[in-house]
């Protein structure tokens, strides 16, 4: 089975986790499941930051899937500042928009969809959710500071049946918790310098004692951003302790707290980004987010067959922004008549959500053959109090003093229940099938202000409601070529539930279509990966992605008023490749020198279909969608010593679906050109207590964009940042 191929490697280690993991061996003719509590099995000697899954991971079957492992300690690249295309780099076809220089945002996408805040996977942390609203809002404001973070989880859209509402998929940031460290107390310092008066200082002590094992850190990270006006900070504490009752059940209680405020440099018209991307024409333009994830967890190993596991958790965040609102072609300046700035435009956004997932695998056999099902339900229930437009001060620092009062005041609510089953049904050592089938019950309502008519009268908002119930289904399955390779396929349909911005329709000028639907659709792939010895690891599949019912706004001829409305599909198909090659350990067996070679290569063909509503879109590619997404590179050390060159290459794409290609005068739309960027890391191991590790970024100083913002925090271009670099040093004792 998969980790069948893990095993069959010397190099590895076990790590802590979150969770518990099956591993499946063969004796004779037939399976034999043995089970290991609260550990998973990762590679860590091979140098190697990725990994493939194993086939069952605590109460989750990935099995089937298009699944990727990134282990953290082993990533050469800048995991102080959340370098998305250096730790992800191995991950095929992944998009990234790099327009933070703080790394606190991230946005990342497959597949032709949107990289908006991530907002097209789920997004969890310890296998929760931790996005704004994963039915309506599901865009991810906060990432967990990666320097905690053990590992990350990838899993492409087959794995809509065990989590929830996606076509991108899973990520699942598993933070370290203390189970790693093998003694009763561990302190750790990291400092981190870099350009543009980057600091980053990340403390953190845990350790196992007895039945205990526990874990906290704290992190500041502050700098001054590669443009101008672009200040930022954040501060991020995390606490997470795990009682072991006995050796089959354990409870967790863990909490992280995370501020951070950021300066928004506004965006530029194509003209001043030729001139000077680094430059700002906005001071006075603010974010700022507090974000806090508790959660208890519940591990029991019923038997030595059975495993349960739930989760309850929560989300308590607030949004706010200041700011300076219209088009980049405006100045923000003195008004000649008041002899002051201009009032800013206040924005608040408060999230409270709540929820409990409870999981169960256990095994059963059919004649002589072990075969594992999965089952679990879920429980979710999301508020958004969204204030909006309101009259701020004509200051420049971060201001949230309202003046009068907001002339939007909307709610918004949603509700989730859901179950799901998934079985691996092994047919003998070499094929298994693994079908699988979701329920969902959801309920999304919107209510409140949605503004002032001329004459100072409330307009009121369509009391929107939708209430929906369906059922998903998927089928996977593995033939194994040899003990360590391994043909996949899976299919599984997805959905993506109605968005709070598409209840919010301003009745004045917009109206919901009342027969408004979900977008559906589904996933597939078709791969073979694995590992030859401990040289060689690959994966390589071909994919189709069919989105339908996508939601858009059309003015329906003869009419005075928009529609939103579902108008249309679009289908992404395409390839995804990677491959990592160690010349050392296939021909010279040298166990003093390092090097590693990998290449990731995603291709994509997205387009709407002929089919659509709106007739500007018909047959057009869609926006964001990168052609081609290269990245390479290439590991030397020798002993103690690491020097990593990375190289990124990424297609052209529109930032808009009409694919407007000759960018307008506001730099709202308009091509995105290709770019080619190139990274190197160094890091040196002085004892194992302390190491150091530096690099630059950019290294031949690109200017280039990955995204054309219509809104905040532009509007106009976006630029990437240039050449920096930084230094960080890590101890333990």
């Amino acid at each position: 089975m998969i980790i069948g191929r893990v095993m069959t490697s010397v190099f590895m280690v076990l790590v802590a986790s979150t969770g518990n993991s099956q591993i499946v061996s063969k004796a004779s003719d037939t399976s034999i499941i043995r089970k290991l509590p609260d550990i998973t099995v990762v590679g860590k000697n091979s140098k190697s930051d990725y990994q493939l899954m194993p086939e069952i991971v605590g109460t989750n079957i990935y099995a089937g899937k298009k699944n990727t492992l990134i282990v953290l300690e082993n990533v050469q690249g800048n995991v102080a500042n959340n370098t998305m295309r250096q730790i992800l780099a191995k991950v095929p076809g992944i998009h990234v928009w790099e327009s933070d220089p703080s790394g606190i945002q991230i946005g990342v996408s497959a597949r032709g969809l949107s990289p908006n805040r991530s907002w097209e996977f789920n997004v969890r942390q310890n296998g929760y959710d931790i996005a704004a609203d994963p039915f309506g809002y599901p865009e991810a404001y906060y990432n967990p500071q990666l320097q905690a973070v053990q590992r990350i989880e990838v899993v492409r859209g087959h794995g809509a049946l065990q989590y929830g509402p996606q076509f991108g998929g899973l990520m699942n940031y598993i933070l370290r918790n203390g189970s790693e460290i093998n003694k009763a107390y561990q302190f750790e310092r990291q400092q981190t310098t870099g350009s543009n008066g980057l600091l980053n200082r990340y403390s953190a002590f845990g350790g196992t004692k007895g039945k205990f094992h526990y874990y906290t850190f704290y992190d500041h990270r502050r700098g001054d951003g590669w443009r101008e006006n672009s200040r930022f900070y954040t501060n991020a504490g995390y606490g997470t302790v795990t009682y072991n009752m006995s050796h089959r059940f354990s409870i967790t209680a863990e909490v992280m707290q995370s501020h951070f405020r950021s300066q928004q440099p506004g965006g530029l018209t194509d003209m001043q980004f030729k001139e000077d991307a680094r430059q700002s024409l906005r001071s006075r333009n603010w974010f700022d987010i507090v974000w806090t994830t508790p959660a208890l967890i519940a591990n029991y190993h019923i038997n030595e067959h059975t495993t349960w596991n739930t989760k309850a958790y929560g989300t308590i965040g607030n949004r706010n922004s200041v700011g300076f609102l219209h088009t980049i072609t405006s100045r923000d300046s003195i008004n000649p008549v008041t002899l002051n700035y201009n009032n800013r435009t206040l924005q608040i956004d408060q999230y409270r959500n709540a929820g409990i997932e409870s999981r169960i695998i256990t095994d059963y056999n059919i004649g002589r053959i072990q075969t594992s099902i999965s089952g679990g339900i879920r429980l979710y229930r999301g508020t958004t109090r969204r204030l909006a437009d309101g009259k701020g001060t004509i200051g420049s620092t971060y201001d949230m003093t309202l003046l009068g009062n907001y002339p939007k005041n909307i709610h918004f609510t949603s509700q989730n229940m859901a179950a799901f089953l998934e079985n691996i049904f092994r047919i003998n050592e070499k094929l298994s099938i693994i079908p699988g089938v979701r329920y969902e019950w959801l309920t999304g309502s919107a209510k409140g202000r949605n503004g002032y008519d001329s004459n100072g009268k409330e307009i009121s908002l369509q009391n929107m409601q939708r209430k929906r119930s369906f059922v998903i289904a998927g089928l996977g399955a593995e033939y194994h070529i040899t003990s360590s390779t391994e043909l996949y396929g899976n299919i599984s349909q997805a959905y993506r539930p109605i968005q709070f911005a598409n209840l919010q329709a301003p009745p004045t000028t917009d109206m919901v279509d009342p027969n408004l639907r979900d977008a559906n659709g589904y996933n597939a792939d078709l791969g073979y990966r694995g590992k030859v010895k401990n040289y060689l690891q690959f994966d390589i599949s071909g994919y189709y992605l069919q989105y339908n019912n996508r939601i858009g706004t059309i003015t329906p001829q003869g009419s005075t008023y928009r529609l939103i409305t579902n108008i249309g599909s679009s289908t992404s198909k395409g390839f995804e490749g990677f491959m990592e090659f160690s010349p050392i350990h296939a021909f010279k067996k040298n166990q003093q020198f390092t090097l590693l070679l990998f290449c990731s290569y995603g291709y994509t063909n997205a387009r709407y279909s002929t089919h659509h509503k709106d007739a500007n879109t018909k047959g057009k590619k869609v926006e964001n969608a990168p052609e081609h997404i290269i990245r390479g590179g290439i590991t030397g050390g020798y002993k103690k010593f690491q020097l990593t060159t990375q190289f990124s290459s990424v297609g052209k794409t529109f930032s808009d679906a009409n694919n407007t290609y000759i960018p307008s005068t506001n730099g709202n739309t308009g091509l995105i050109p290709s770019y080619k960027i190139m990274d190197i890391t160094a890091s040196y191991i002085f004892s194992k207590a302390i190491n150091i590790k530096a690099g630059i970024n950019n290294l031949s100083n690109k200017m280039y964009f990955t995204r054309r913002s219509a809104g905040y925090p532009g509007p106009g271009i976006l630029p990437a940042d240039g050449r920096t670099f930084f230094v960080t040093i890590s101890s333990k004792f």
